[in-house]
């Protein structure tokens, strides 16, 4: 499925996104997790650091949802598709380039925000995250525009 400019964008922009996967008990698993790489191209990456529920649960259903919403813009999409592991050895050039900028970039926002007196974590957690060891690559198949018609 072709995503849009301006969907990619937001995407882009967010520090986090809520992934939703279903546990082996049928009931829903939601955890936050950050972009890699998103384009129009319908393909999302994630890195998944910790190696919990998230990858157990693609293992046994490859269903998916990712979420994003931007509380002050009332607007926000769902990107529904199927997900599968990618081990480190089959990152495409680039991944972890990306991913290391991205944490820079978390990083350095944090510390603008300590500066400017902005309470906050009292350290700076992205700078302890561990190396990824994989990513989950997803196919979009289906896009949801979360924000109401009547602000469209």
């Amino acid at each position: 499925m072709r995503l849009s400019e301006q969907v990619v964008q937001f995407f882009h922009s967010q520090n986090f996104v809520i992934v939703s996967t279903i546990d082996s008990d049928g009931s829903l698993h939601s955890s936050c997790k950050g972009i890699v790489r998103i384009g129009t191209n319908g393909k999302v990456y994630l890195l998944d650091l910790y190696k919990g529920k998230t990858s157990e649960n693609l293992k046994q259903n490859p269903n998916i949802n990712i979420t994003a919403v931007d509380e002050h813009k009332f607007r926000g999409w769902c990107l529904k598709g199927k997900a599968k592991i990618m081990p480190e050895q089959e990152f495409k050039p680039g991944f972890l380039a990306d991913w290391k900028k991205r944490i820079t970039h978390r990083i350095t926002h944090r510390l603008l925000k300590n500066i400017r007196g902005e309470k906050g974590h009292p350290r700076h957690p992205e700078a302890q995250f561990p190396n990824p060891e994989y990513l989950i690559e997803i196919e979009v198949r289906e896009m949801v525009d979360l924000t109401p018609s009547s602000l469209k």
